[in-house]
């Protein structure tokens, strides 16, 4: 225990028989219970986690392979399993450390800190802040992952978050409790769909720096590949937070300012386009009062956009935690 908190650590393994061990071997003593997820390995990577026969080392095989945000989740849930008696006041804390060796078990006080003495019911990891970032993350990585930021930002709210892709992070039972496990989405995209269900749920989120470390991991995950889904992943996300946060469950008129703003952008948008059409594609020239028209739709979509994310920004203030 720490602080008289017990601590839970999640593993999610796929194929990582090579560097399951030294994962298991680096999480400290502190920790009471690990639980590692075999995402269907085809690989012995469950095989090598049950010959170790530690005792606070449970091993929960899934059937078939659903992705790492799956194996967060079924982690997630044999987390809240175990800790259903938990008493109040007590609240048992839950850590996502990948079966990769990738994360740095001595951030793991850094990680818990904001949970034990500052409030927030989510601390995450945030490598980019480190001096060595770009030494050590790949570069397609590192570009990718500063466009994934400033779109989960938009999406999920906490405007204070940055490195959304980083799965080091550290949850209490309570706040676990507040979502719907199912609604998870279970592939990579899973840390940035996670956010907007927290702040939904109006869970305190706080962002830490950690090491960035690669090294022996593999990874199939291309930054630029999976841009075009995670970015409809967050605008069905945003959309859906918008609803839920404010018209469901509190109205706002933030959402009008958006809704003008994108249909005003929309708007110029293609007034802009069927110009520059007529321009090149049949030498027309349009009337001032047109291009006036597009630039002020133009403009006005995007005051509105801005003015609906500072409101938002404001909205979520009490949500962020200051570490």
């Amino acid at each position: 225990m720490i602080e008289g908190r017990r601590i839970t650590v999640v593993v999610p393994a796929f194929d990582e028989a090579p560097l399951i061990g030294r994962t298991l071997d680096s999480i400290p003593e502190s920790v009471d219970r690990v639980i590692v997820v075999d995402d269907a390995s085809p690989d012995d990577t469950s095989e090598r986690v049950e010959a170790r026969g530690e005792e606070r080392v449970r091993l929960v095989r899934r059937a078939s392979n659903g992705g790492v945000g799956a194996a967060i989740t079924e982690g997630y849930r044999t987390f809240l399993e175990e800790e259903s008696d938990e008493e109040p006041g007590h609240d048992a804390i839950c850590v996502v450390m990948a079966g990769d060796a990738q994360m740095d078990p001595r951030d793991l006080p850094l990680l818990l800190h904001p949970i034990l003495h500052l409030g927030a019911g989510y601390s995450k990891g945030n490598r980019l802040t480190t001096h060595d970032v770009r030494e050590v993350m790949p570069r397609t990585r590192f570009l990718g992952n500063i466009v994934f930021t400033m779109l989960t930002k938009v999406a999920a709210g906490y405007w204070h978050v940055v490195d959304s892709q980083c799965g080091y992070a550290a949850i209490t039972r309570e706040a676990l409790a507040r979502i719907d496990l199912g609604r998870l989405y279970p592939r990579y995209g899973f840390p940035n769909d996670l956010l907007v269900k927290l702040n939904v749920a109006r869970v305190k989120v706080a962002d830490v720096p950690v090491r960035a470390i690669y090294g022996e991991e593999r990874s199939g995950i291309r930054a630029w590949s999976v841009l075009p889904r995670i970015t409809w992943l967050l605008w069905r996300g945003f959309c859906w937070r918008m609803w839920r946060g404010y018209v469901v469950s509190d109205f706002h008129p933030l959402v009008f300012l958006y809704l003008f703003g994108f249909l005003s952008s929309l708007v110029g948008l293609g007034l802009a386009i069927w110009i520059t059409i007529l321009r090149m594609g049949y030498g027309l020239a349009p009337t001032a009062a047109t291009s006036i028209l597009t630039a002020l739709f133009i403009l006005v979509g995007f005051q509105n956009v801005l003015f609906a994310m500072m409101f938002d920004m404001m909205h979520n203030q009490d949500l962020k935690v200051v570490t």
